[in-house]
């Protein structure tokens, strides 16, 4: 687990931040009871898998009873991030399967952070959209939050591809990655101005990669309430 840098060097600048992000989140919890949070970015390669999941891990900490969900049903990451065989069955294979009220929590995968459990990706579909889209996928959240005290779901990136899009309206919330290196202002407002217009809620953006001078390895996040 060598991307979990809130559980191996919790006390690191990234951890800190992660921990101030996880609180401004669990405020808004306390506002308007929401559970169900997406992480997504604007192109490939900013990071959210790595956030998604030191920021599952930081509400695991705080003794939130937390899932983390990879969405990212072309390419997910969680897998590698967690150490989980590929072969192993996730959420597509969970979406397609008609007994899933009976049977998703086989698809849920326990992990050596207390409080933390998984479902990945699984195999690569061809409608990944269709599936995220699908109104079994929202009824799959709706039981999920009955169940767990945060749902993470982290999602592909808005431009280019519908997934984030539909995800983020069956979501409480939503967070946008963006990276200090490579996201370029008129690539966020876009990413911004795409899921305005599907009315999901924008709770804030997280800079990404922004060194600091303890370590260069480090992660420097701001989180902006809207």
């Amino acid at each position: 687990m060598r991307e979990l840098f809130v559980i191996e060097k919790p006390n690191s600048s990234f951890g800190e931040e992660i921990k101030k992000i996880r609180t401004n989140l669990m405020f808004s919890k306390v506002d308007d009871d929401m559970k169900v949070i997406m992480i997504t970015s604007s192109i490939p390669g900013e990071g959210k898998s790595f956030i998604s999941s030191n920021l599952a891990a930081a509400f695991a900490q705080a003794n939130e009873n937390t899932l983390l969900i990879d969405c990212d049903l072309r390419r997910g990451r969680v897998k590698k991030i967690f150490n989980i065989p590929p072969e192993e069955k996730g959420l597509s294979d969970l979406l397609i399967n008609k007994q899933w009220k009976d049977e998703y929590s086989d698809y849920i995968q326990k992990t050596d952070i207390n409080k933390l459990s998984i479902i990945i990706s699984g195999s690569y579909p061809p409608n990944p959209s269709e599936l995220l889209a699908s109104s079994r996928f929202g009824e799959l959240l709706r039981e999920l939050k009955t169940k767990y005290d945060f749902v993470i779901l982290d999602c592909p990136p808005v431009i280019g591809l519908n997934d984030a899009l539909v995800v983020g309206k069956k979501a409480d919330i939503s967070v946008l990655i963006a990276n200090y290196r490579k996201t370029s202002m008129e690539v966020l407002e876009k990413s911004k101005n795409e899921l305005d217009k599907m009315g999901v809620k924008l709770a804030g953006i997280i800079l990404n990669e922004k060194e600091t001078t303890e370590n260069k390895y480090y992660y420097y996040n701001s989180y902006y309430r809207e």
